[in-house]
């Protein structure tokens, strides 16, 4: 009896010691509530697929937890509009009082909800919107990036059409908005201070139908197009290139959504032989890559690419700046202030580290589209270490001019 009384007291000190081990929001079941702003319709529905592929993914992996907190996604559909972006960011602060919120989509949106973030002070993950100002002439200081800005990647895709590929005479198409005005005027700067030049700019709206009439516009006596789409627009315009009989004619380049591994899938030959720079691509041979690619493929039967690695990426930072603060979520300061402290290198792309204004330093990758093992992929041709956001400018210097846009660096040559 006495050793049966010794026994149950000894058992129900341990329960007592478990529970006063854990956290109290662990005792009470409290989740971390994680909002998630998406877009699943219009042009760039393609890509919010994707995120939230890689992001249901990471906390499959995960069995829903994070630092001992159960999760509870809060998925918003923005619809790829800036009003209905800020709506839906209301709506999960201030309805579904959510810790934190990985999203939006489109630099376009996360300009739209800039104002609102500072004001709720919610921390902010971008998965994939490059607004370049959010992270240099005017920080905002709940927003960080798990992805870089608009222009990190075509810097030094500039700099190769020139020093490398040897082009001269350019001509560029892009998306009408602040997205692939940013990765123009990246592009158009390095290219150009390396000897090149830009002779012709064409923009298309997002959603336009048809490339036809911007196809047949485009300089017979350039070296190469620079084309830069996001979403599906990539999959439209090759394709109507290769019809124009533009293919093999004239070269493109192409900014890293074009031929992201999202919609590579969905093209043929059009595609085949496209340069293009991204801090990603399936193909990067580390062993966290193959295990992230691996388990894309096994989970959607697809390869992961710009919006898949933001998402996943975007989640690896949260998961170690919700450790660093012991889960305490609820002290929005504390997470911010870890989010921002965060190096990551078990991330799929390598190792990770941000910048005193929150965005990250990455290698990027010079890609060309291939066919291997009866599927389209891209290749890495050449690697820069450790791109910055401001490439090889002076912090200081860089940011005394205009952000990047339709008009700014002024297009000096192009011909009528």
């Amino acid at each position: 009896m006495l050793r049966n009384w010794i026994s149950m007291a000894s058992a129900a000190a341990v329960v007592v010691a478990s529970v006063f081990a854990v956290p109290a929001h662990a005792q009470q079941g409290e989740p971390l509530r994680l909002g998630f702003l998406t877009i699943k319709s219009g042009a760039l529905a393609a890509g919010g697929k994707q995120m939230e592929d890689a992001l249901r993914l990471f906390l499959k992996e995960r069995n829903n937890t994070i630092a001992g907190r159960r999760v509870e996604l809060f998925m918003a559909d923005t619809g790829g509009q800036p009003a209905i972006t800020k709506t839906k960011a209301q709506e999960l602060v201030e309805k579904d009082k959510v810790h934190a919120i990985i999203g939006p989509l489109a630099a376009f949106e996360a300009l739209a909800v800039d104002d609102y973030i500072r004001k709720a002070q919610i921390p902010v993950i971008s998965p994939s919107a490059a607004a370049e100002d959010m992270t240099q002439r005017k920080p905002n200081p709940w927003f960080v990036r798990a992805v870089g800005t608009s222009a990190q990647p075509v810097h030094p895709l500039g700099e190769y059409a020139a020093k490398d590929m040897k082009y001269k005479r350019i001509a560029i198409i892009a998306d009408d908005f602040a997205f692939g005005h940013e990765i123009s005027a990246g592009f158009q700067r390095t290219f150009e201070e390396n000897g090149g030049k830009v002779v012709q700019k064409l923009w298309s709206p997002l959603n336009v139908a048809d490339y036809g009439s911007y196809i047949s516009q485009i300089n017979p006596n350039v070296d190469a197009v620079f084309a830069a789409f996001a979403g599906g627009n990539g999959v439209k315009f090759l394709k109507q290139y290769k019809e124009y009989g533009m293919q093999g004619r004239i070269p493109v380049l192409g900014a890293m959504t074009t031929v992201d591994e999202g919609i590579l899938k969905m093209m043929g030959d059009e595609a085949l032989n496209v340069v293009s720079a991204g801090w990603y691509t399936a193909m990067i041979p580390t062993a966290n890559n193959k295990r992230f690619v691996d388990a894309m493929q096994r989970e959607y039967k697809e390869d992961p690419g710009y919006y898949s690695i933001g998402a996943y990426g975007a989640a690896l930072m949260l998961e170690q700046a919700v450790k660093a603060v012991n889960g305490k979520v609820e002290d929005k300061e504390a997470l911010m202030a870890a989010l921002r402290k965060v190096e990551l290198t078990t991330d799929p792309r390598g190792s990770i580290k941000l910048d005193a204004l929150g965005n990250p330093l990455m290698d990027v990758y010079i890609r060309k589209v291939e066919r291997q093992g009866g599927k389209l992929v891209n290749t890495v041709v050449k690697t820069y270490p450790a791109v910055s956001q401001f490439w090889k400018y002076e912090q200081k210097d860089f940011l005394a001019n205009p952000v990047y846009s339709r008009d700014y660096p002024p297009a000096k040559n192009l011909e009528k």
